[in-house]
């Protein structure tokens, strides 16, 4: 058995990622999902896993290198292959590889209804929603929407106000509602992040019987306490000396932070009419630097997933103690506000898992 471990595409735009560290020697042994490099992109660092069990047998990108979307990073083998054949492998990828092909394959464009923007992965199955935070987009999914994608249809969409959508301030619960219904989506899965959270778990609570299964990242809604300086500064920065430290709020390493992130959150901020929803959101969710609105999911029966980051400086990872005594609660060491970010890989082997509790009938 011999394996192609590729640069992998995370997001719209990538083209090309830089190899910033190797995580395993070549010669170990190594299971499918495990880390195996650390890959930086033009917006933001992520973790390269292993498409499949066996031994790394080549290295072949150095630390620096930056190979294109679908290039050769390494080759993952079984022991006993021959290194003639390794090398044969390698000489024959490299002679064939034209760049560029893999990211024009790579998937689905985002598509406008009703003045929401969303893209959708995958066909069939019990489709899955995932709902950013406060302030984000769709492509705060990068890691996430495309893996999640194999047995099933995947949408990721902005919230009014936020990344392609109209810029109004229009009630994210009932945006949600209305994307589902213009979408033909009777039954779905929803996992949203933070804001996303709540609006998911606000969607689950008042109709229940439309929420297959819940997914609950960082959530807002289960207690009162919140980053006020986050949600302010995010609103209000307009540089990016005073944004930069604002959005490294959102990870527990703050070098997830780059210029080019930075660059497309002030690029987003500047549009019409994004202040004023913003701060709209503000005034009905988190006045005074609190939070308003409480989660109350006792009627809802289906299976609930909270994953908290241990290092979360936005919303206290002591707030998943307040989630329903049924649901299943990770807290993840090492890790912000965003796990699905920071630990992407963790975070959809947990959703996976999830999603396969419920079958609709």
């Amino acid at each position: 058995m011999i394996e192609k471990l590729g640069m992998p595409k995370w997001g719209l735009s990538m083209t090309e990622g830089r190899v910033i560290e190797w995580l395993v020697d070549e010669g170990a042994e190594i299971a499918a999902g495990d880390e195996v490099a650390e890959v930086e992109t033009e917006k933001i660092n992520g973790m390269v896993e292993a498409p499949a069990a066996g031994v790394l047998r080549r290295r072949v990108a150095s630390v620096g290198d930056v190979i294109p979307v679908g290039g050769l990073l390494g080759v993952i083998g079984d022991a006993a292959v021959p290194d003639a054949e390794i090398d044969a492998f390698v000489a024959e990828f490299e002679a064939s590889f034209v760049p560029g092909e893999a990211e024009e394959e790579a998937g689905p464009a985002p598509e406008v209804a009703d003045g929401i923007r969303f893209i959708r992965f995958g066909e069939g199955g019990e489709p899955l929603v995932l709902l950013h935070g406060f302030g984000g987009d769709l492509n705060n999914w990068l890691f996430n929407a495309e893996p999640l994608s194999s047995e099933r249809a995947v949408y990721a969409l902005d919230f009014p106000g936020h990344g392609g959508s109209v810029k109004e301030a229009r009630e994210p619960v009932e945006a949600l509602r209305a994307f589902l219904d213009a979408q033909g989506l009777e039954r779905v899965h929803l996992a949203g992040h933070s804001m996303g959270g709540l609006v998911a778990g606000e969607l689950a609570a008042s109709q229940p019987e439309r929420v297959l299964s819940l997914t609950l990242i960082a959530p807002a809604g289960l207690g009162p306490e919140i980053d006020a300086e986050y949600i302010d500064g995010f609103i209000e920065a307009s540089s990016r000396k005073q944004l930069k430290p604002v959005l490294q709020k959102l990870f527990a390493d703050p070098d997830q932070v780059n210029r080019s992130m930075v660059d497309d959150v002030l690029k987003y901020k500047r549009l019409d009419g994004v202040q004023d929803a913003l701060r709209g959101l503000r005034e009905r969710l988190f006045p005074d630097g609190r939070q308003a609105r409480t989660l109350d999911l006792s009627g809802y029966p289906g299976p609930v997933l909270v994953i908290w980051g241990e290092r979360d400086g936005i919303i206290p990872a002591s707030h998943a103690s307040a989630a329903p005594s049924r649901a299943h609660v990770e807290v993840l060491p090492g890790v912000g506000h965003s796990p699905h970010m920071e630990a992407a890989g963790e975070v959809n082997r947990l959703l996976e898992r999830h999603l396969g509790l419920v079958r609709s009938g």
